[in-house]
């Protein structure tokens, strides 16, 4: 079992939701974290609200479709504390959109999921994630690391109407960790790296306290536990993925029961 005291999580999209969470629980239990965002002034108000010593915490500004800023990163990770424990790329965005939307009195077509759009989800969703744990790992690789690769994948890939960018790279995230697992197999580090994905439904988050309420309301009366998944629920599953040793190339739901048609 490994623990999280002392050891480095290097975590994107931090300036805010669970990759922000994900860092305070780290640091509540002894961790040290490598904190990136994009937007500057979300990555100060997130190490405000972290509320950890120097020490104990670096922010970098960080464009993860970058493959110098995601190098920088990795890098900085190693310079600072030595070693990296946790990669947790958690940056991404939704560009939600029916791919083409037809007229509902006509039959036509009058709208369609930009290029842009689709894009910008491919390559912050996908791409960033590639570059963050390719330069990571090879660190962990370089400098004798040990630990977890822990992606962010969603019930999304199971494909949701709307999201046919957002799904795609969610699905993809299903399938990286046993690559990477049979990657790291075939080269004797699978007992040193391990690649997981973490795939949750609709968490209590900033996002989901800003919706609608009756929007919120349908949501949650297809979710069998009839409430929002606490983001503790989440982190506390990050860390116990990180802890136990034998949880490795697989997909860990965490969604309270949901599924297409949870009613039966």
């Amino acid at each position: 079992m490994l623990e999280i005291k002392d050891s480095v999580a290097v975590i994107t999209g931090g300036g805010s939701g669970l990759g922000l969470d994900v860092a305070q629980y780290w640091i509540r239990y002894g961790g040290k974290v490598v904190l990136a965002d994009i937007a500057p002034n979300a990555l100060e108000q997130a190490k405000i609200k972290i509320n950890a010593p120097k020490q104990d915490l670096v922010s970098i500004v960080c464009d993860v479709t970058d493959e110098a800023d995601c190098a920088r990163l990795a890098d900085t990770a190693i310079e600072k504390f030595g070693k990296i424990n946790l990669v947790a790329p958690f940056a991404g965005i939704i560009k939600d959109r029916l791919m083409v939307s037809p007229d509902r009195e006509t039959g036509k077509v009058t709208r369609k999921m930009s290029l842009d759009d689709f894009k910008q989800v491919i390559d912050l969703n996908l791409t960033g994630v590639f570059l963050t744990i390719r330069e990571c790992s090879e660190r962990m690789i370089n400098n004798d690391c040990k630990g977890l690769i822990c992606l962010v994948s969603s019930t999304g890939s199971l494909g949701t109407a709307g999201q046919v960018n957002y799904s795609s790279t969610k699905a993809a995230m299903s399938v990286i960790p046993r690559v990477l697992t049979a990657e790291f197999f075939r080269r004797g580090l699978a007992n040193r790296i391990r690649c997981v994905a973490v795939a949750p439904g609709y968490c209590d988050t900033a996002m989901a306290r800003g919706m609608n309420q009756k929007a919120l309301e349908k949501i949650l009366s297809n979710v069998p536990i009839g409430r929002l998944i606490d983001p503790l629920e989440f982190t506390s599953l990050v860390a116990e993925l990180y802890r136990n040793e034998a949880l490795a190339g697989d997909v860990y739901f965490i969604h309270g029961g949901l599924r297409i048609g949870s009613r039966g």
